[in-house]
């Protein structure tokens, strides 16, 4: 299986040519990474992965697209160039996949070897943040509490509890996390051992907030 992988939830955008046999392990990685400022575009990153992986676009089997939360504007660019991408070579010509970036955290922080109880933290803004814990271990990682929405008090606790909190930025508010990244080339290993295809229309970002909005009243007009 051939995998495009695009991760731009985070201020560390990447994308990853990722090819390997159906629920097994990648035989074969090609990563772009670009940190900081946002300057190269996507379809350049896009270029240079399958250059690197020395592989067409029409050979691409499946796009899998982290899905957040983090980046608003990454997410949505990552989305719309797998909606066009399917669009463009029909629903049986490229496969689609959404992976949850804090997922994605997840298993590279065990790349990292990062082991025990770790809670991932992405800002939320509002002085909030997305918060899911995980265990991890050498063989694996498992999800023990699930993504939510949670106060700085309550990420706070967590921190003066000495509970490891990573996640792209965590150093900005608590300086004993740890900075983990989510990488392309790890959600396109995860996306090996899915078969979860959906269409292009159904890949939304993960937002976990209401949509609250107040409709205006009609405007106030008088005859001249």
């Amino acid at each position: 299986m051939k995998i495009l992988a695009l991760e731009f939830s985070s201020a560390h955008r990447s994308v990853a040519v990722v090819c390997g046999r159906a629920g097994g392990a990648a035989s074969a990685v090609s990563e772009v990474l670009e940190t900081g400022a946002i300057g190269t575009t996507a379809f350049a990153m896009i270029r240079s992965a399958l250059q690197e992986a020395k592989l067409e676009r029409e050979q691409i089997e499946v796009l899998a697209v982290g899905l957040g939360p983090g980046s608003y504007t990454g997410i949505r660019v990552a989305i719309s160039i797998a909606q066009g991408w399917q669009l463009a070579t029909g629903n049986d010509g490229m496969k689609l996949l959404g992976i949850c970036s804090a997922n994605c955290l997840a298993a590279q922080a065990q790349a990292e070897k990062i082991f025990g109880r770790v809670s991932v933290v992405i800002d939320a803004q509002r002085n909030e943040f997305y918060l899911a814990a995980y265990e991890i271990s050498a063989g694996g990682w498992t999800v023990i509490e699930p993504l939510r929405i949670q106060s700085r008090a309550e990420v706070a606790s967590r921190a003066s509890s000495n509970e490891l909190l990573i996640g792209p930025e965590i150093t900005r508010w608590f300086p004993r996390g740890r900075i983990v990244f989510p990488r392309a080339a790890m959600l396109g290993q995860l996306a090996l051992s899915r078969n979860d295809f959906t269409a292009g229309e159904k890949l939304e970002p993960v937002y976990l907030r209401e949509t609250n909005f107040v409709k205006a009243p009609p405007g106030r007009w008088t005859a001249s």
